[in-house]
């Protein structure tokens, strides 16, 4: 296929001589061919020329959940990806919160498989330990053999720190990256909003910052004496920036990710109990918003996850304390971003995340595979129903006003378009 890009304002630091400014670009099977300011006697297949259309190198989300297989009502691999897709993203990595999880080398051949031809490309994440149980590791070497980028118990403290350092020393001979998520079960017991002010006007059970930190500081102890590459994703609060901060200082192998709903709201969003600001972590205090966004801005955070997790409506039309956690975040991610940051800042956000799966970064060079998000950053809109590309509609952001909307991607030699 070849396609023409017309008149567009490329948004990529790196390449100074176009930065910021309207060009056109030619592809052809999937291989960029040229950029200029004007092409002409070139023909194209598709010519994309849109109003405000602006474009820069394929943005990555770390994070998102997809039912199938198992869940397949709250939403299938292909309307996942084409979700993605359309949000602007080249490349996601997928969540292990399927049915069953992905903790043997055959359940990631088949996720390769079936995503293979997909308009993005798709990485899928296995399971740490047996059924995502937290008890005996699950086939680590084997599914990074066959495609795994890291190992994720998705949402599931790692209780048993012996666990954890057996994972650590284990996957340092083949590179693995192990997950680790920041919550001690013990003392969250099943709150549902952040400890504070809001929780206890609402008669809500609290999940204290506590549960969250004292975890951090445990992994990095394990981390420190084992050795390996440690990942901490969703953190939420602001001691757990100032940690891992510090982790790094000293050398740790250490990487941290923040959502963008955290980056978005904070525990006031709760007021009306609307069950889609049920999260987990939950939404913390305006003072951790604050330092979760400067955080990632200054690089402390490593990337951000749109934590997208689709959720049947039975999930989340119950009360509060019931309801499922968890929110859609694709289809928000660029607006989101874009409103709380500069558009370069949002871009070089989304861009982040490649080195430390191991996935080749996508580049604007000439005849580099094209891998193109799209989008403009001066459309403003509040986020309703229609927005959502997602089979499942519980979305945080309904209401939201948005400035930037993502208008498609291109990758794996395929057009995507809203």
């Amino acid at each position: 296929m070849k396609i023409l890009i017309k008149a567009a304002t490329l948004v990529n630091t790196s390449l100074p001589e176009f930065h910021l400014k309207k060009v056109d670009v030619a592809i052809q099977n999937g291989l960029i061919c040229k950029i200029e300011k004007q092409i002409t006697g070139f023909e194209a297949d598709k010519t994309i020329e849109i109003e405000g259309l602006h474009f820069s190198a394929g943005w990555l989300d770390s994070g998102i959940s997809i039912g199938e297989p198992g869940f397949e009502s709250r939403e299938t691999l292909k309307n996942g990806i084409l979700t993605a897709a359309k949000s602007g993203f080249t490349a996601v990595v997928l969540n292990t919160n399927t049915d069953p999880v992905p903790d043997q080398q055959n359940a990631i051949g088949f996720i390769k498989n079936a995503t293979a031809q997909s308009p993005i490309h798709v990485f899928p994440l296995g399971t740490l330990s047996k059924g995502a149980k937290g008890l005996d590791l699950a086939e680590l070497f084997d599914m990074k053999r066959q495609g795994a980028l890291a190992f994720y118990d998705y949402k599931h403290a790692i209780e048993n720190p012996n666990l954890l350092k057996i994972a650590l020393q284990y996957s340092q001979s083949f590179g693995g990256l192990v997950y680790s998520f920041p919550q001690t079960n013990k003392l969250t017991n099943q709150g549902v909003a952040h400890e504070g002010i809001v929780a206890t006007q609402l008669g809500l059970k609290a999940n204290p910052s506590l549960s969250e930190h004292l975890q951090i500081q445990r992994d990095l102890h394990i981390l420190r004496y084992a050795g390996g590459k440690l990942h901490i994703p969703t953190i939420s609060t602001k001691e757990s920036v100032a940690l891992i901060k510090e982790a790094k200082i000293e050398g740790l192998d250490v990487s941290c990710s923040v959502s963008i709903h955290h980056l978005w709201a904070n525990e006031e969003a709760l007021i009306n109990f609307d069950t889609n600001t049920k999260l987990l972590p939950p939404l913390r205090a305006k003072e951790d918003q604050i330092a979760l966004q400067k955080g990632l801005l200054e690089g402390a955070i490593d990337f951000v996850t749109t934590d997208h997790n689709p959720l049947d409506i039975e999930l989340k039309n119950v009360v509060f304390d019931h309801a499922e956690a968890g929110s859609l975040g694709l289809e928000a991610a660029f607006g989101v971003l874009n409103t709380i940051y500069s558009t370069v800042q949002a871009i070089e956000i989304l861009s982040r995340g490649y080195e430390r799966y191991g996935i080749e970064r996508p580049s604007l060079g000439i005849g580099s595979k094209a891998s193109i998000s799209l989008f403009n950053p001066l459309q403003f809109y509040t986020q309703s129903l229609t927005d959502l590309y997602s089979s499942s509609k519980n979305s945080l952001y309904l209401g939201s006003h948005l400035k930037g909307r993502a208008l498609g991607s291109i990758a794996n030699n395929h057009l995507t378009l809203i």
